[in-house]
């Protein structure tokens, strides 16, 4: 059984709420005893320096894409693991439009054997949560057999897409009443966004890029809530990226509707004038909101109004990112870089608390999911920094924006 004592290390309690610097003791990976200062320790106890180290509970990821099967050359199971495995993530969700598809259990299967032979080579691995799909194939057009996956391992079921066919999420909606597993549904109206590949705005306008109006994704969150509040069966809205979405959102919360909501790490960090590098690893779906929009978004993270962030960890392959923006495949990775960034760029500049950022990461996140906080705690020191590179990134892929730039903090899983 091994034990270490943590000197005044800030301790963060998401139970509780409370955020406080103390000693503490971790015996096998679970938090035994906490004071202003521990007089006794058991034998062979190590003891470490926790000042300016934050000890917490481990971090959970609602989704995030898994290019294996299909797609290995750009992400494995395995190179996932390791990657939310330094960015301090126990619990990862994974979207279900792998080759194949996850639409039955023979799939679900198929990547949980997939899972054991990557766990098997790490200590401590992420657990993987896998989401069933909705329809046929992702396809939008035909249910999938959720019965089937229901009776299989998957978490939920999403088809990580938009569902355009209203009748179609009504009878969804209706079907799924009485299932245990909770529905993820990406608000989008295709129709009305288009080919936008950024929010529509000055700044857009400006960078002469195809813009995105943000009522493709407000009617359709409306449209969602509708059904919601006449049929009863709870939701999740996920890529939330719009003050109008959080506004209707809010109220729809008030008004007792069974809902929670996310958003992404990238969406809270970046808005439409950040496209003014074109890189293409901004190139996001739904597309960077404008600063309004942002702000929103903070904010509701901030009072609860979003649940959670999520990371939608997308790895692509690099000569696939180095197109034009408008025709670069859509998303970055992230599970290795959120937490880092996040922490310097919104709880160092007062934009969240602590616990606030570390419960939407988190608690909440599992909350999501209708299951309890991650029992795992990790040991996060913002001060010691790295650099995002070949060496450091154990990502197969290495499309994202901080690509050769100093990254403030690593993450040790206790």
């Amino acid at each position: 059984m091994s034990s270490l004592l943590l000197r005044q290390v800030r301790l963060l309690d998401l139970v509780a709420g409370l955020d406080r610097v103390a000693d503490a003791l971790v015996v096998s990976g679970k938090i035994e005893q906490v004071a202003d200062q521990i007089t006794e320790w058991p034998a062979d106890t190590s003891e470490q320096d926790g000042r300016d180290q934050i000890l917490a509970p481990g971090l959970v990821d609602l989704y995030s894409h898994s290019s294996e099967p299909g797609a290995e050359e750009q992400e494995t199971i395995l190179s996932l693991l390791r990657s939310a495995q330094a960015g301090g993530f126990v619990e990862v969700g994974i979207l279900p439009n792998t080759q194949p598809v996850i639409d039955n259990s023979a799939i679900v299967s198929k990547i949980q054997e997939l899972y054991r032979q990557a766990a098997a080579q790490l200590v401590s691995a992420p657990l993987l949560r896998i989401w069933g799909a909705v329809t046929q194939s992702c396809a939008g057009e035909q249910l999938a057999n959720l019965q089937d996956l229901a009776n299989s391992a998957v978490v939920g079921f999403t088809d990580g897409r938009a569902v355009q066919n209203p009748q179609l999420l009504h009878h969804l909606l209706e079907y799924l009443q009485s299932y245990s597993q909770p529905l993820m549904l990406w608000p989008l109206d295709r129709r009305l966004a288009g080919l936008g590949v950024a929010r529509q705005g000055a700044a857009a306008l400006r960078l002469g890029l195809a813009s995105s109006p943000a009522s493709s994704e407000s009617t359709a969150v409306a449209t969602i809530l509708e059904l919601v509040a006449a049929i009863g069966t709870p939701v999740h809205l996920m890529r939330i990226s719009t003050e109008r979405s959080v506004q209707l959102i809010m109220a729809a919360k008030l008004a007792g509707l069974p809902i929670t909501a996310s958003t992404t790490w990238l969406h809270l960090l970046g808005d439409t004038a950040t496209l003014a590098s074109y890189d293409p690893n901004w190139r996001l779906d739904p597309p960077l909101g404008n600063q309004s929009d942002r702000q929103a978004l903070i904010q509701a993270v901030a009072s609860g109004v979003i649940d959670a962030i999520a990371i939608d960890h997308h790895a692509h392959a690099y000569e696939d990112k180095k197109v034009a923006f408008g025709a670069a495949p859509v998303g970055s990775i992230g599970l290795q870089l959120a937490l880092p960034i996040l922490w310097e760029q919104l709880v160092l500049t007062g934009q969240l608390t602590a616990l606030q950022l570390w419960s939407a990461l988190s608690i909440k996140p599992a909350q999501c999911w209708r299951r309890s906080a991650p029992s795992t705690i990790i040991l996060f020191d913002p001060t010691n920094s790295w650099e995002a590179n070949s060496t450091n990134l154990l990502s197969c892929s290495y499309n994202t924006p901080w690509w050769g730039q100093s990254i403030p903090g690593r993450v040790q899983i206790l």
